[in-house]
């Protein structure tokens, strides 16, 4: 795997969490608003982001288990920042969401 392919899976991998970590933060006002189902509708939304994002993590995790040589650089470095952020973010969302209800 090219350096250039790994770094499009790492360009996925932001886009995919940062489209989640919108859709947690607007949940959260949801929450706020007391309009509960658009909140739950919006962290699906948020999961299956996520899910895309961690199917982008795996073909680098396969690659590599592969034996294969998996050139990382500082684009994938930030993808997997932005990714393991954004699920700690889910996390915080789903403990203030009993907060708010």
């Amino acid at each position: 795997m090219t350096k250039e392919e790994v770094s499009l899976i790492g360009f996925e991998i932001v886009a995919y969490s940062g489209e989640a970590r919108s859709k947690l933060l607007l949940a959260i006002e949801k929450a706020k608003a007391k309009e509960f189902e658009e909140c739950k509708k919006l962290i699906e939304e948020a999961n299956e982001s996520l899910n895309d994002a961690h199917k982008s993590q795996t073909t680098l995790l396969q690659q590599e288990a592969r034996g294969e040589n998996v050139e990382i650089g500082f684009i994938t470095v930030h993808a997997q920042d932005h990714l393991m952020t954004t699920i700690l973010l889910k996390d915080i969302v789903n403990n203030l969401l009993d907060i708010y209800r």
